[in-house]
């Protein structure tokens, strides 16, 4: 825990060659990171947008370990300073979670999930925009962090059937502003091409039909949270979001 609390601001952000070139990061991270790799770059991989992107070098990593997540929030925030940049408008961050001692069940991993995203809410210093929604039912929620709508999306060992969702043994959060889909938004032609394309890959992979809480923001009948974390099975999620914003606390 203490390496942890010693990473610099800077240093929680790690690149691709950062895997290769750094001596200080733990081993079941580097041995995750090569099942990513291994995993993202398979040429029948569904997603070639992830694909593309690590193989160009342009997603970025952090990590945290099950006693301390005190480095994310300056990860994500050193992220999104990259978006200053247009030649970063189409990264994604990926995050790893210290893998438990014996593989959780899809349940314990979405409720640590649930709880990383809390805890980043916890200590954002920066309000929520005045007209996003606090309240997850509502369809246009979106979660935000220092002022940016971003989506989140979990990935953990214990999906046994929409294998898409499985990247090794560790949990990888997905991070993406929604900034990287100008133009490809759900309603615009390119969005709904390439949603398209990618949901059939996926198919093929899962070898099961689009799960049902799977949809575009904006969506009225949509709520955007249950696609933060879906089912392994083809049921809709039901019951309340584990998210609550600061202000209806």
């Amino acid at each position: 825990m203490e390496v942890v609390n010693l990473i610099t601001k800077k240093d929680a952000l790690l690149t691709k060659e950062d895997f290769t070139r750094r001596a200080d990061l733990p081993d079941w991270l580097v041995r995750e990171y090569q099942t990513f790799h291994k995993t993202v770059t398979d040429k029948t991989f569904p997603c070639y947008f992830g694909m593309n992107g690590e193989l160009k070098g342009e997603l970025r990593y952090a990590y945290v370990t099950q006693d301390d997540w005190s480095n994310l929030p300056q990860a994500l925030e050193s992220f999104l300073q990259l978006f200053e940049d247009p030649q970063h408008k189409r990264h994604g961050l990926f995050v790893f979670v210290e893998p438990f001692e014996v593989e959780g069940t899809l349940e314990a991993y979405r409720q640590q999930f649930w709880a990383i995203l809390q805890y980043l809410h916890d200590v954002d210093e920066i309000d929520w925009p005045a007209d996003s929604p606090r309240n997850p039912d509502h369809y246009l929620w979106d979660f935000h962090f220092h002022g940016e709508p971003i989506f989140a999306f979990g990935n953990a060992p214990a999906y046994k059937h929409r294998k898409t969702r499985d990247l090794g043994n560790a949990m990888v959060i997905g991070f993406q502003p929604r900034k990287i889909f100008e133009g490809l938004k759900g309603t615009e032609k390119g969005g709904i091409m390439s949603r398209e394309k990618v949901r059939e890959r996926v198919e093929v992979w899962d070898q099961l039909p689009k799960h049902p809480d799977i949809s575009h923001y904006g969506d009225p009948n949509h709520n955007e949270w249950k696609q933060f974390f879906i089912g392994d099975d083809s049921e809709p999620i039901v019951g309340k979001c584990p998210f609550s914003h600061k202000e209806m606390q």
